[in-house]
């Protein structure tokens, strides 16, 4: 049995939890998101959280369960067009927002993760993202300064996890999860399937287990909720005439 693996979500959030945190929680929409460990959040009652995530989820799912109960004290985030509750809480002034050029936000963590204090970069110069930072000019050209961002906690989501906490991302579910996972005081992991030791081929794992120090694996069946179902209809099959073919002549 692996040091690192816990029973459920709770026990996996025991003695990590305290009011005021700063939190990573990966995923993109509702792709990727720790779902189970956003949850165990809700249930333990801690307030008063700054989340930095890509989004805030939906009103029913995500984050958005965290802005229902009012756990949430502040979003650092790059959009947030789809939950209702969100907007009204920020509209109300009962919300504090810090907005972020999505690859400025994927380079704040990134940074964090590295040990880099602050960068510099064009985004956002002379816009409301630049207001109260300090600039520099490179080569003829005003750059802005941004903070690397180092959470307490990061909360993620993993498609596929050895006992050392090796992880693997499946396809778009990787987004902001594996520069979250190295740039935490701490990191715990829902992951989907656990392999034996040796079993993930070492140059497929995103994110090497020194960065993971807490992991529970999803129980079979649970839900993934897709955020916006967009399907076509199918094609009718061609009839000769819409073909273009004339009928065959009768007599």
């Amino acid at each position: 049995m692996s040091r690192k693996l816990y029973p459920d979500a709770k026990a996996a959030l025991d003695g990590l939890l305290r009011d005021g945190m700063l939190i990573h929680s990966g995923g993109f929409g509702l792709c990727g998101i720790p779902s189970l460990l956003i949850e165990a959040i809700r249930d333990s009652g801690v307030k008063e959280l700054t989340f930095v995530s890509n989004n805030a989820g939906v009103d029913d799912a995500g984050l958005g369960l965290l802005l229902k109960t009012r756990q949430i004290r502040k979003m650092i985030a790059s959009y947030v067009g789809e939950n209702a509750e969100f907007a009204r809480q920020y509209l109300a002034g009962e919300l504090e927002i810090e907005f972020n050029p999505q690859g400025t936000l994927a380079e704040r963590i990134r940074a964090g993760g590295a040990g880099i204090p602050a960068f510099f970069t064009r985004t956002g110069v002379g816009t409301a993202v630049a207001e109260g930072k300090p600039t520099q000019d490179f080569d003829g050209a005003t750059y802005v300064m941004e903070r690397g961002i180092m959470a307490d906690l990061a909360i993620i989501h993993a498609w596929k996890a050895d006992p050392e906490g090796n992880l693997v991302f499946r396809k778009t579910a990787r987004n902001f999860n594996p520069v979250m996972a190295t740039a935490a005081r701490v990191t715990v992991v829902e992951v989907e399937e656990m392999v034996g030791q040796g079993e993930l081929d070492p140059d497929h794992i995103h994110t090497p287990g020194i960065y993971v120090k807490r992991m529970i694996v999803v129980p079979p069946g649970t839900e993934k909720r897709i955020e916006q179902r967009t399907t076509r209809k199918r094609a009718e099959p061609a009839t000769p005439a819409a073909a273009g073919t004339d009928p065959l002549p009768t007599r």
